[in-house]
């Protein structure tokens, strides 16, 4: 299925949001130490928060990123070992891969690395002029490394990895639902994505130019199976929008349109709402302020635990349950 291309289509552009691009990307693992390693070590990404998830504080919620975890380049995971949730199917209305930019030329020794630590990584299929390997994480995620020369972000500098490989944020995800359609016209016309490239069973929408970071892949199929939330899946991508204003303006023309859509929720470095796309994915759209350095330094990111407010009576509780972990 081919779609028309954005600039072939009338839009309302008075109801479009100031999407700026992908924020951050948030998995369901396994072990916390086993995903810090990976995401650490062998991804070279910093830990820039460690926190608890705020739904359930025995739990941690990891932020990983370049060195001020700025949107777009942040990961986000939920180590769940011992708490008894399953593990998750990959299917259609999901966030399937996760997709991190890396420098032209730099799959080779991507590849080098991953074996070295016993990682199982293959070349994936070339798509859209680009070339890239898919690494399996400890947890049975697909986290994709795709090689351009359009990225010019900085990465976060860690010993084993010099500046010709490093990771400079992610580049994309890939949604996989049955019918392309739905989910593509409200990103055109609510969002402002634009459909920029497509292919036999895929297509590749951006929003705010076509770049790293501000695409997202469309991989339809009208026999994909189910999804099912659990170990081992994405659950949820989001984007960033510029400010609180523009959120509670997008949410206002969500639940106009008669979607369900959360309330606006306090994330301590960015303010969050959630709602599912019409082939399932569960989307959020966070504002770009106020930033992981509101309650540390940027040079000691990651070195504490940090609690919200409302659970700092229960610090003693909380740091007795998680396990210990070292980065």
């Amino acid at each position: 299925m081919h779609l028309k291309r954005d600039g072939a289509r009338l839009r309302n552009l008075d109801m479009q949001f100031p999407i700026l691009g992908l924020h951050h990307v948030t998995a369901t693992v396994d072990d916390a130490q086993a995903d810090v390693d990976f995401s650490v070590d062998a991804l070279g990404l910093r830990l820039v928060k460690k926190t608890v998830n705020f739904d359930n504080h025995g739990v941690y919620h990891f932020y990983y990123g370049d060195e001020q975890g700025k949107p777009g380049t942040i990961w986000t995971t939920f180590p769940y070992k011992g708490r008894g949730v399953p593990l998750g199917t990959k299917g259609a209305g999901q966030v399937t891969v996760t997709s991190f930019s890396v420098p032209a030329g730099s799959l080779d020794s991507w590849k080098s690395r991953f074996r070295e630590r016993g990682l199982t990584v293959t070349d994936a299929p070339p798509r859209f002029g680009e070339e890239s390997i898919v690494v399996t994480d400890p947890s049975g995620l697909a986290i994709e490394l795709i090689a351009n020369n359009q990225d010019r972000r900085t990465p976060w500098k860690t010993s084993g990895i010099d500046n010709a490989s490093a990771v400079r944020g992610i580049h994309s995800v890939t949604l996989t639902i049955r019918d392309p359609a739905p989910t593509v016209a409200l990103m055109q016309d609510l969002l402002g994505f634009e459909v920029v490239n497509d292919m036999d069973g895929r297509l590749r929408v951006a929003v705010n130019g076509d770049e790293p970071g501000k695409r997202i892949d469309i991989v339809h199929s009208l026999d994909a199976g189910a999804a099912r939330n659990g170990v081992g899946t994405v659950h949820h991508v989001a984007m960033a929008i510029t400010d609180a204003d523009e959120q509670l303006r997008l949410r206002e023309e969500l639940v106009r349109r008669g979607m369900q859509v959360t309330p606006v929720m306090d994330r301590q470095y960015f303010k969050s709402i959630y709602f599912r796309e019409p082939g399932g994915v569960l989307f959020e759209v966070a504002t770009m302020q106020p930033g992981f350095a509101v309650d540390e330094p940027v040079a000691e990111l990651g070195r504490g635990l940090k609690l919200p407010p409302w659970e700092e009576p229960n610090r003693s509780e909380i740091e007795a349950v998680l396990p210990k972990i070292s980065v």
